[in-house]
């Protein structure tokens, strides 16, 4: 059993939520509640934000969701709450509480609740029951590694992401930017299949890393394993968080070089010429290096 928890307490949102007729008209006050079962003892031991569940992002992620919500019932609501949180990387279980708190109820009452316990197996059991498939998203993963053993640090990425379904070859590369002294990179690109949306698969990226041993001490500095989103389907995002696509993957050679292998079509025609200077040696396969 887990014993440890993260809470988020007192989420306020005004919801289109109700079976009655007036309260299809306009939004009313809910309350979500949200206790998650979740591992915190890598994070206690690295003091990482990595290793633990970002409660800023989920309180973010479930406030955006009832927002844009129309459910008739909270228990619908909290199921789909529930379903949101099971979504970030480490949790384990979903307690979820939603609460009306001005219930259309002719007694005096302050307020009506709903609470709901979920893991993994209730999810998987529903959706093969009815036969729904969760929507495949594919994502462009550029992958570096200058430190330790460079090509099993690759291969452990690729192990790690899930579902990848194309890869280029590895290409040595000279570091650009950082500290000076930096050994050479390998560089290679991936293609990967997955349900997670784009801040789920961002958190597993870096818990793969972080799971490398990398260490962030130093801006483009050094590391085992580094793993950029480049494209995620056609998705446009800019914000704290995260970019898509890269703001820089135009301008990286070592990016260019394995994209041009697998998605020659998703390279500028004339990259060749206009990237900045970098030198990019080619090195045959993951397999044949490791």
């Amino acid at each position: 059993m887990t014993r440890d928890h993260v809470y988020i307490n007192g989420l306020r949102v005004m919801v289109l939520i109700g079976v009655l007729p007036h309260e299809r008209l306009a939004p009313q006050p809910i309350q979500i509640d949200v206790d998650v079962e979740v591992d915190l003892s890598r994070a206690g031991r690295t003091d990482a934000l990595e290793d633990t569940v970002n409660y800023g992002a989920m309180c973010d992620a479930v406030a955006a969701l009832a927002r844009a919500s129309e459910d008739l019932l909270l228990e619908r609501l909290a199921h789909r709450v529930a379903e949101c949180v099971l979504g970030f990387d480490l949790v384990q279980t979903a307690h979820v509480t939603i609460t009306k708190l001005n219930p259309p109820i002719d007694e005096e009452l302050v307020s009506t609740a709903v609470r709901i316990t979920r893991t993994h197996n209730d999810f998987d059991i529903e959706q093969s029951g009815s036969n729904a498939n969760k929507v495949e998203h594919t994502v462009v993963v550029a992958m570096g590694s200058n430190l330790g053993n460079r090509a099993q640090n690759l291969a452990f990425g690729i192990s790690q992401m899930g579902s990848v379904i194309a890869q280029s070859q590895v290409f040595e590369t000279d570091p650009v930017g950082g500290p000076d002294n930096q050994g050479p990179y390998l560089n290679m690109v991936a293609v990967v299949s997955t349900t997670l949306d784009p801040y789920a698969f961002l958190r597993r990226l870096h818990v793969i890393e972080a799971d490398a041993l990398r260490e962030r001490g130093v801006h483009w500095g050094p590391r085992t394993l580094d793993l950029d989103i480049i494209f995620y389907d056609e998705v446009r995002i800019e914000d704290e968080r995260l970019a898509v696509p890269h703001p820089r993957w135009t301008g990286r050679r070592f990016v260019l070089a394995p994209l041009a292998e697998l998605m020659p079509e998703r390279c500028p025609a004339d990259w060749q010429q206009t990237a900045p200077p970098g030198a990019v040696y080619p090195r045959g396969a993951l397999s044949q290096l490791l």
